[in-house]
């Protein structure tokens, strides 16, 4: 069993600043990054005692360039770096090689309050939504996975987010680590965080065949921006148009073309 992992650090345990997410503040970034490659071995660790015999890592945040390597199973390769293709976060991904989707660290999507660090790709955006839901990167992956037939079996990140996945994959395995308060985070104890993801992880491998992700027929993309500006340039995308000063929408029935228009409209 081959077992895709992508990760991101918003919706690591304990985090609460911008700053904390960024390479530039080491002295705030350095014990996130820890704790965020802590997380993403107890999800390897978690899969391979549910009998994955292959891992690929996809370090899915800002520079691409957070997790230690070493840190990992010596089993387990890792995709550093953005290859600026469409897939983003899951780069790496395709229809043949991989039996299950985890995503760790994630978090809620832009405007939300279930996480003080809610955002959708980047900051430019007041929000997106996806067929008239809210999107966040959960959401946009998910879908990712199910047009390759790769079932997404475990989610960690934050309450609110943990509670919509369930609500879109009934069998996905979450580990809420976080919950949001306004501008803090009410977080469990980063250790307690990383046994209850390998627990999760393995529960999650042995019943990612009950995963499967439900694919709309049709897709409608609208991205909010802040900047009227911004909203007009991005518009000219071909079989974009610009619904009002700021929102752009583009919709097909072919979810990679959704992914192409992001790549180039929502983040770039």
């Amino acid at each position: 069993m081959k077992v895709f992992i992508s990760a991101d650090i918003e919706g690591t345990c304990g985090i609460a600043s911008w700053a904390e997410t960024e390479r530039s503040t080491a002295m705030d970034y350095t014990p996130f990054q820890k704790q965020m490659t802590r997380e993403v071995r107890a999800a390897c660790d978690g899969a391979l005692a549910a009998g994955a015999d292959g891992l690929l890592v996809r370090d899915a945040h800002d520079s691409a360039r957070n997790l230690e390597p070493a840190a990992l199973p010596e089993c387990a390769r890792i995709l550093r770096g953005w290859t600026g293709d469409p897939l983003s976060m899951m780069s790496g991904l395709d229809r043949d090689s991989y039996d299950a989707v985890l995503f760790t660290g994630y978090h809620a999507w832009a405007s939300s309050g279930g996480n003080p660090l809610s955002h959708t790709m980047n900051l430019r955006n007041d929000y997106v939504t996806l067929n008239g839901v809210r999107m966040s990167e959960f959401l946009m992956n998910a879908y990712t996975a199910g047009y390759y037939g790769v079932p997404v079996a475990f989610l960690s990140g934050d309450r609110t987010l943990c509670d919509f996945a369930r609500e879109l994959i009934p069998g996905i395995v979450t580990v809420p680590v976080n919950e949001g308060l306004g501008g803090a985070s009410l977080s469990i104890h980063p250790d307690a965080a990383v046994r209850a993801i390998r627990e999760g992880a393995e529960r999650a491998v042995r019943g990612a065949k009950d995963c499967a992700v439900p694919m709309p027929d049709r897709f409608e993309m609208a991205i909010r921006f802040r900047e009227h500006q911004t909203a007009y340039s991005k518009s000219f995308y071909p079989g974009a148009r610009l619904e009002d000063e700021k929102n752009v929408v583009f919709a097909s029935g072919d979810w990679y073309e959704m992914l192409r228009f992001a790549h180039f409209v929502l983040c770039d």
